[in-house]
Order: structure tokens, then sequence, then C-alpha cells
């Protein structure tokens, strides 16, 4: 059977994080990821996840000056030292909740200086990362909900996993994000299963529950189990409302099918 994670960056966020992950064991989900813990108690979220038994699968970097629109820091030129703290941050924050992947944010940023920073950057992580055995992940966002955001391609990113040339160094696919950016699914799965971490899902276009909208996520899933990838995948859509539980009429659907089981 399909397997899945809820990302409760968007999923239950209507309560504290340990909550949330009741929550999401209650519903089924076999593992649970999120954006930003830090203003958690992470004593109450460890307990959560033992009482439960899901794993945390990944969490983010700070985004920077949220006030100010920023949205990570790892490409901004000038930032090394602050980019640098927020993946310190982020991975004592990992170890504490048994993370597998931090998710380093770029920002906003273009050329060839950011690019190099961001290699920087990553290489830093990487190594950071490397003897706790925890994967640092890279995420293209589309230019329609992150105009501006350095990585916006997957090409970008395999280009940057090979500069780097770490072997802990790996793609969030997320499907939603790159149906916007590219289309074509699951030639893009193929072709990038290799680098792949992590793949996260949503309805397109509007980010909403994933039976809904222009992909099918049956066929993308099947895709998935037949190239052999066992791993959770990550229910990243925003809720109508905000009603979490009032969303899940997908899973029993999406759900069932065999292959990553």
């Amino acid at each position: 059977m399909t397997r899945f994670s809820a990302n409760l960056g968007f999923l239950w966020n209507d309560r504290p994080l340990a909550y949330a992950i009741h929550a999401a064991k209650a519903a089924g989900f076999d593992a649970v990821e999120c954006h930003w813990p830090y203003d958690q108690d992470i004593n109450a979220v460890k307990a959560a996840l033992l009482a439960t038994g899901l794993s945390m699968l990944g969490l983010n970097t700070v985004r920077g000056n949220v006030a100010a629109g920023e949205n990570g820091l790892a490409a901004l030129v000038g930032r090394e030292e602050e980019a640098r703290a927020a993946i310190d941050r982020a991975l004592a924050c990992a170890d504490a909740l048994g993370a597998g992947a931090v998710h380093v944010m770029a920002g906003f940023a273009t050329g060839q200086e950011a690019e190099a920073c961001f290699i920087g950057n990553l290489r830093y992580a990487a190594k950071a990362a490397q003897a706790a055995g925890r994967t640092i992940l890279i995420e293209p966002l589309n230019g329609y909900d992150a105009p501006g955001y350095f990585l916006d391609h997957s090409d970008k990113a395999r280009r940057i996993i090979e500069a780097v040339g770490a072997p802990n160094l790996k793609l969030m696919f997320d499907c939603y994000h790159i149906q916007i950016i590219e289309g074509d699914l699951t030639r893009r799965i193929t072709a990038n299963l290799d680098i792949i971490g992590h793949v996260q899902f949503a309805g397109v276009p509007h980010r909403g529950r994933p039976d809904e909208g222009e992909i099918s996520y049956r066929h993308v899933f099947a895709h998935l189990a037949d190239l052999g990838y066992t791993a959770p995948l990550g229910a990243e859509y925003k809720p109508d409302d905000g009603d979490t539980d009032a969303s899940l009429g997908w899973f029993s659907g999406l759900g069932d099918m065999p292959g990553s089981g």
C-alpha cells in the first residue's frame, strides 16, 4: 500500500505541533514532516512522536526576515554567516526530533554569484549533516507562489547537486511545484530518480487536496511504485477552509494502491 507523510506545516496547523502529530496518527498517516518547528515545545513534540510511533521525516531552515518577505538565506550573497547559523539550528532541531532530512531554503536571488553562494552553503550543510546520517534537501519553487526564488527548475537543482558532490544532498521533488514549472511529471520523476530524496504532492493549480485539479495522482503514485520508490509521500496541501479532517476524502482512494507498502 502507498504510504503517506502528513506535512504539518499545512495540515492541522491550527494546533500545536504535538497535537497535530496525534491527529496525523489518528487519520492513518505513516509519518509526519513540518516546516519551522522552532517555536514549538520540542519535548512535547518528541513525546508525541514517541507515543504515536511516527517518524519526523524533515523540516526546513528558517526563512530569514519574514516581515521583509524573505524565504530562505542560503543563496543570499553576504549572508553566509546567517545562512550557516540557520543550517546549524535546523540540524540541531533535526537531531532532537530524529528528523532524517533538512530542507535548506535558497531565498530570493539570481545570478552566478548567488549560485556559488548556494553551493558553498550546501557543501557546509552536507558536511555538517553527514556524521548523523542526515540528508540535505533542496526544492525548486514555482514562480507564481515564489516569484524570484533562486531555485526554480529541477535541471538547476541537478546542476547544483552535482557541483556540490555530496552523496547526502538530494532533490525535494514537489509534484505541485514541478507540474507548474515544468509539467511532464512522470518523465521528470524518471529522469531525476537518482537524486530524489523526498516526494511531496498537492492538487494543481490551487494547492488543494490532491484528488482535485489537473494531476492524476493515481498515475503518478503508481509510476513511483513501478520505479521502486518506497518512502512515504508527503501530503503538503492546503485544506479548504483550513479543515484538515474534512479534506481527507482523497486518502482512501489514493492510499489503497499496491506498490510501496
